[in-house]
């Protein structure tokens, strides 16, 4: 790889990485070799606790650690059942960065300071990082609606800036972004780094059944969708047997239970049993773009390199 001083921002500086490119925490998908193998090649790999319980994290980490001796994070769902008890043996194991996402992790910061763990909230809007600037955060992540999983209301492109401008501690910019165009543009809308998640599912060391990349290889620009809304928790997946089942009982009026049954434990049901028809595929938007499936170093150097030819393309843009 071309030596890329050039991105070395805040973000290497404060996680202590080579490339401020960070790996998603997605449930059932993060594991351990996948972080290991992102912190490996340079960049920050997280685990996804999701809600997992407190012993499943600890054998995580523990694997994590005999896989790398680089830094590493893991992402704490704070709505799970378990977050207390995952939160202690994440304090306990001095795992280095916690990236928390759905709420704020505001009453549990101090805690993760004294242990000397950097705390990096998942937020969709700017009043949040304000919020979340204040308590402490080390830095935030910004995500867009074009990422997989749950999402916000603003795009990539309306939040970043905005929250860059309202923060002062450095901003990761998510959602939609999958190769060095997107992380240039990133950096140019003043973001210190990048976090993705749907690119890192289509690599060798992600534990994900086959068929899950498979279907985000063959993905095209407007193969995802939103379920979830009349739930209040939008959800973006690719198309499927679910979704068209979904969207059936949203249109028709169906309860919210009903709609919550129809959505428990599909997110399991594709990534570990590979049924990419009944289960839930989450993806970015950006899955069209992606087309194969390649070791995680391989990627991380496509991107550095691929950004510093952009840059050089843009000195002479006649």
């Amino acid at each position: 790889m071309r030596d890329n001083n050039v991105f070395h921002t805040k973000i290497c500086d404060l996680l202590e990485i080579k490339y401020p490119i960070l790996q998603g925490g997605m449930a059932w998908v993060a594991t351990a070799e996948l972080a290991a193998a992102v912190s490996n090649a340079g960049g920050l790999g997280i685990v996804g606790a999701g809600n997992a319980p407190a012993n499943v994290i600890k054998q995580e980490i523990q694997k994590v650690k005999s896989l790398t001796d680089k830094p590493f994070g893991i992402n704490i769902y704070m709505i799970s059942p378990y977050v207390d008890e995952v939160i202690k043996t994440v304090i306990e194991e001095k795992v280095p960065v916690v990236t928390t996402g759905a709420g704020s992790p505001g009453k549990y910061i101090s805690a993760f300071k004294s242990a000397n763990i950097k705390v990096i909230p998942v937020t969709s809007s700017v009043a949040m990082a304000i919020r979340l600037e204040r308590m402490g955060a080390d830095a935030i992540i910004a995500e867009g609606m074009e990422c997989g999983g749950h999402i916000g209301e603003l795009t990539t492109m309306a939040l970043v800036p905005q929250v860059v401008d309202k923060v002062k501690i450095p901003v990761i910019a998510a959602g939609g972004i999958a190769d060095g165009r997107g992380f240039i543009a990133s950096l140019a809308l003043g973001a210190k780094g990048v976090q993705m998640g749907t690119r890192f599912v289509c690599s060798k060391e992600c534990t994900v059944h086959d068929n899950y990349k498979g279907a985000i290889v063959k993905a095209k620009d407007r193969s995802t969708v939103i379920t979830g809304l009349t739930l209040g928790h939008p959800v973006r997946v690719l198309k499927n047997k679910l979704t068209r089942s979904f969207e059936l009982m949203e249109k028709n009026g169906a309860a919210l239970s009903e709609l919550e049954a129809l959505g428990t434990g599909k997110l399991r049901q594709a990534a570990i049993d590979g049924d990419v028809e009944n289960g839930s595929v989450m993806a970015g938007q950006i899955s069209g773009l992606i087309n194969d499936i390649k070791p995680v170093q391989a990627i991380i150097e496509e991107i550095i390199n691929e950004a510093s030819d952009v840059l050089c393309k843009m000195q002479d843009l006649n």
